[in-house]
């Protein structure tokens, strides 16, 4: 998941001894600071994948002080993605003008510019102008040619991190989120979303709210952190951001979801007629509909991925999130929306 502004001070000692030599060299590299070593840290709450920190320094000239972001990869979470993947799609899309440069590399992390604008919160993802912004990056950024395989990945990285679960798992676990049989499941899923002719992009999969940030002296938005970007389905990215509006990663309860404030036909359908209209395309209302019943449908592919990846990161994450509350939830609205969806389920719900 993603990162969002919520400060920790002085985290100095977090960070490795080959990272602050990276730091120092860069900070020598500018002219304009004052002591390459004095750098403040800040870490960043909100990221459930890996730790992420703001690095500081003070320039001569007072404000803006320079600033860069460090990465640290969470330990254990390789198994839900290539790293070297991840950072062949980072080089990429910073080619492409679509997020942040890198700056240096470590074994266990990597260093990235940081984006002078500001991580969206819950609340923005409800803002018809900010929505509308999202809606047309998210279009550009399905629309990439990225190098490489442009296979689906979505049902095999979702059946991979079945087996994952279940290798984790307490035969209590295994059973109370009917593991055991979600293969069959998963592959029933798989066939009645795929017999639509759908429209396949370069899709973001974890559209959460901290991984957009805003100019908001120019009101452009920047989409960050690639972990899970792969080909699929842009119905199921779309899908994705539309479950997110049920979080609010800021809360004495982050893990909590409020599906209530998922969002509404009439704002589904203004996000989607936006979308096929930014890159110079004139939808009709059946287009338009069709899409947002494509999206509807994939929030059930949402809600396993999601699920799956709680159960997993509830093993192997230090982070200090209840990834097995999120995972049941996940699961739980899978359940409670599938018949009215799709009809019913290969596996007895729970």
């Amino acid at each position: 998941m993603g990162v969002v502004d919520d400060a920790d001070k002085n985290r100095e000692d977090h960070l490795p001894g080959e990272v602050k030599s990276i730091l120092q060299s860069l900070a020598c590299s500018w002219d304009d600071i004052i002591d390459s070593n004095a750098l403040q840290v800040i870490q960043l709450k909100g990221a459930f994948t890996n730790k992420v920190y703001q690095i500081k320094w003070q320039t001569r000239t007072g404000e803006p002080s320079r600033k860069v972001l460090v990465r640290i990869y969470g330990e254990g979470v390789d198994i839900f993605f290539d790293r070297n993947d991840e950072i062949q799609t980072f080089e990429f899309i910073s080619k492409q003008g679509q997020g942040p440069r890198l700056l240096g590399r470590f074994p266990n992390g990597r260093i990235e510019e940081f984006i002078h604008a500001r991580t969206l919160s819950a609340s923005d993802f409800r803002n018809p102008e900010i929505s509308a912004l999202i809606a047309a990056k998210l279009k550009e950024f399905n629309d990439l040619d990225m190098p490489g395989s442009k296979n689906v990945i979505l049902w095999d990285r979702m059946k991979n991190w079945l087996t994952a679960a279940q290798h984790l798992s307490s035969p209590e676990e295994a059973k109370s989120f009917c593991l055991d049989t979600m293969d069959a499941e998963i592959s029933d899923l798989e066939k009645k979303l795929l017999g639509n002719d759908q429209h396949i992009g370069f899709c973001h999969n974890d559209l959460q709210y901290g991984n957009v940030m805003i100019d908001e002296k120019t009101m452009s938005v920047t989409i960050i952190d690639y972990e899970y970007a792969s080909y699929n389905p842009v119905a199921f990215d779309i899908a994705n951001h539309f479950c997110e509006m049920a979080a609010d990663y800021h809360t004495e309860t982050p893990q909590v979801l409020d599906f209530g404030k998922y969002p509404g036909l009439e704002e589904r359908k203004r996000f989607v007629h936006i979308y096929l209209s930014s890159s110079g395309g004139h939808p009709n209302e059946l287009e338009v509909e069709r899409l947002v019943q494509d999206i509807e449908k994939y929030t059930l592919a949402s809600h396993l991925c999601w699920g799956l990846w709680g159960i997993i990161s509830g093993h192997v994450n230090k982070i200090d999130f209840d990834y097995m509350e999120y995972a049941r939830q996940r699961f739980q609205q899978y359940w409670l929306t599938k018949p009215s969806l799709l009809g019913s389920s290969t596996v007895q719900p729970p």
